[in-house]
């Protein structure tokens, strides 16, 4: 250990000698490990992103039944389409049948103009729920109060507004009680939603529930319904996925084999294609970022061969003074991962302020794992030990007796 510390204080010694040729030195390792840190920085932020965008709307362990499912070929695409809509009735079923779910809630979504006095939000996201919307785990109020369930059994016209939705239409107004126009219908504003802030850079508060029975007075009857269901145990969401399709190919009187015409879909069956897609992609891209290391690494290699052409005499002096082939070859090596290393330290550094940099600047959000810190310098430090390996063992093979003659 203390034969490591002394090499490597000389190999800072040396860099803080020679700083400007250091730092050329190890540019190679800069830029690779920069570009690898702000990779994984941005594409573990975009990870955990998108887990939060699939996830905010109802918990982990919800899934959803609705009209189509996942299609992976055009002819499953085209095959959906004619799929019927999912219905009041349907939802009932599924609350009768029991097994693993506990919860279902029914729900239609459309967009509309939104207005309050002189303000007006147009394309504003406006959510029928039914009453079981009032016990998902992700509803929190910030004002006011939930809708009641004689509310939603009613149809009144009642409504949460998103945070952002009533920030926007109200300021420093207070909207409890006041009268929104949606879609030229009133409604009065009860609560305002607890902020879940933003998603890769899209508000998860510029909404407005309404209940169920309320939104098809305004938009229709006939909406097709996405049902949420919640399971009895967060152990067992495939259970209940697999009451959920039962139930329903019981209520839609589906033969054995007739396949599925509604979709039965997970978050976690959501988050496993997108790191499908996306983890190829990331591995090719660190790939290519990578070949900058190999340079670099080249780099180092020519340096410290340089270097021990320099220090032959040195070398030389210490092998007739009793140093063994071994502290030789140690010598090299920790100069060359302590050269090595050291561009991985500021290329650490450099990675995380771009990737902090680009999501101040755009909606894509930066991650600090870590486990990147690790990676970055420790790829650093093999590189170091790998290309050093040649000069190191060119410097140990030196015969004393000749190194000493060399000027």
């Amino acid at each position: 250990m203390n034969q490591f510390l002394e090499s490597a204080g000389i190999a800072l010694q040396a860099i803080w000698a020679n700083k400007l040729r250091s730092l050329l030195t190890v540019l190679g390792n800069i830029v690779a490990v920069t570009s690898i840190i702000a990779v994984v920085s941005l594409v573990q932020g975009l990870n955990a992103g998108v887990k939060d965008a699939f996830t905010s709307t109802a918990g982990a362990d919800a899934f959803s039944v609705q009209q189509r499912g996942f299609a992976l070929t055009n002819d499953e695409a085209e095959r959906q389409q004619s799929n019927p809509r999912v219905t009041v009735a349907e939802a009932a079923a599924l609350r009768s049948y029991g097994g693993h779910i506990r919860m279902v809630m029914a729900e239609a979504d459309s967009s509309a103009q939104v207005k309050y006095g002189s303000q007006s939000l147009d394309s504003t996201a406006v959510r029928g729920v039914s009453k079981e919307y009032d016990n998902l785990p992700t509803t929190a109020i910030d004002r006011g109060r939930l809708i009641t369930p004689t509310e939603f059994d009613s149809g009144r016209a009642v409504t949460v507004l998103g945070w952002d939705t009533a920030d926007r239409l109200f300021g420093p107004i207070d909207p409890l009680d006041k009268e929104v126009t949606i879609q030229d219908a009133h409604f009065r504003v009860v609560g305002v939603a607890a902020s879940k802030g933003s998603v890769l850079g899209q508000s998860q508060d510029d909404f407005a529930i309404v209940p169920l029975k309320a939104f098809t007075n305004v938009f229709g009857s006939r909406p097709s319904l996405q049902l949420t269901l919640l399971p009895t145990d967060e152990h067992q969401v495939q259970d209940a996925m697999d009451d959920a399709t039962v139930a329903m190919r019981i209520a839609r009187r589906l033969r054995p084999k007739q396949k599925d015409n509604f979709g039965v879909v997970s978050s976690g069956a959501f988050l496993a294609i997108y790191n499908q897609a996306t983890q190829g992609l990331f591995a090719i891209l660190i790939g290519v970022v990578s070949l900058s290391l190999v340079v670099g690494g080249i780099v180092i290699m020519n340096i410290m061969l340089m270097v021990v052409t320099e220090r032959t005499r040195e070398i030389g002096l210490r092998k007739s003074l009793g140093a063994r082939r071994r502290d030789i070859l140690w010598q090299i090596l920790t100069e060359s991962i302590t050269l090595s290393t050291f561009g991985g330290v500021l290329g650490t550094g450099l990675g995380f302020s771009v990737a902090f940099l680009i999501s101040k600047v755009s909606p894509l959000p930066a991650i600090v794992e870590p486990w990147s810190v690790a990676l970055g310098i420790g790829v650093t430090a093999v590189v170091g030990l790998f290309f050093g390996i040649y000069p190191a063992l060119k410097a140990a093979s030196l015969d004393p007796i000749e190194a000493l003659r060399r000027e």
